[in-house]
């Protein structure tokens, strides 16, 4: 396999908000704020950067953003090929976090929605042994068209394909079985257990591996606090536990673990390697707020 990953999702700015206490309708409530770079494709791709992997990220903004965003991407690592929007600004997600640190999103995409095909030339897969593509690129006609386009020309060249789902609102919002049939056949699937459960309708933590496993190669379930789990349609292989961290924000942590694993396996390393760096990326990517590293 070529070391080589390219990355296709969201890029957006986070706007992180963390109340001194319950919001108060009508009412003010103090609150600490700040702006973080985001969006599930380019945490993913700034912490393949961070672990030393050879990662190419394609998305698309706002276009007086793009020359920001390309330098502070190389900044990270990251080679961009980043499409400009004249029409619509880059994405911005608010996140509300309580004092648990769980996560409520406002979330408007922009000129996420507009990502096309001509955004994601076949010349993309050049010197490409993995594409990872993050699941909100399939929840918008446009976007879902342009990666399934490149998956076909990635599959005809037998690049390895990982999927990681992204959001139990949007799966819950097209079906468990819609969103399964956009995206085909893979590789890879990086799941958490809410979304393994959501796409399978298993409890069952064996089931949910059995049942993933017919369409993708390989499942790893992401368990947050407990770990994680590899398997295929044989069932669960291995799990492996998270350390006791404590957690400041978890934004993140899931394209973190994702990062970890994916620049192991890109290096050759064992799979239980690979989830072993999968977990140490997740653990250092909720001690820290924002879904990036800091």
């Amino acid at each position: 396999m070529s070391a080589r990953v390219l990355v296709v999702g969201d890029v957006m700015t986070d706007i992180i908000v963390r109340p001194e206490g319950p919001i108060v309708p009508g009412s003010d409530r103090r609150a600490e704020i700040r702006n973080r770079p985001g969006g599930s494709g380019a945490n993913q791709a700034v912490w393949l950067g961070a672990a030393g992997a050879d990662v190419l990220f394609a998305a698309r903004v706002g276009a007086a953003d793009r020359p920001m965003y390309e330098n502070y991407f190389r900044g990270q690592g990251v080679v961009p090929a980043l499409a400009g929007d004249q029409d619509l600004p880059s994405g911005v997600l608010v996140t509300i976090l309580d004092p648990s640190g769980e996560r409520s999103f406002l979330t408007d995409r922009g000129a996420n929605l507009n990502l096309s095909p001509a955004d994601l030339p076949e010349s993309l897969l050049e010197g490409v042994g993995l594409v990872l593509v993050s699941g909100y690129s399939f929840f918008a006609s446009g976007p879902r068209m342009a990666v399934q386009r490149l998956l076909r020309t990635a599959r005809k060249r037998d690049v390895a394909i990982a999927i990681d789902p992204a959001s139990t609102g949007f799966l819950e919002e097209v079906g468990p079985a819609v969103f399964l049939g956009w995206v085909g056949a893979g590789s890879w699937l990086f799941a958490n257990e809410s979304e393994a459960e959501l796409l399978t309708g298993e409890a069952d933590f064996d089931a949910q591996m059995r049942s993933l496993g017919q369409q993708f190669d390989q499942v790893v379930i992401k368990r947050g606090q407990f770990g994680a789990a590899l398997g295929d349609r044989d069932g669960v292989r291995m799990s492996q536990p998270a350390p006791i961290v404590t957690v400041v924000d978890t934004t993140g942590a899931g394209d973190a673990f994702a990062a970890g694993f994916v620049a192991a396996l890109l290096r050759g390393e064992s799979a239980a390697t690979c989830l072993t760096a999968g977990i140490a990326g997740g653990a250092k990517a909720v001690q820290a707020v924002g879904g990036q590293p800091q």
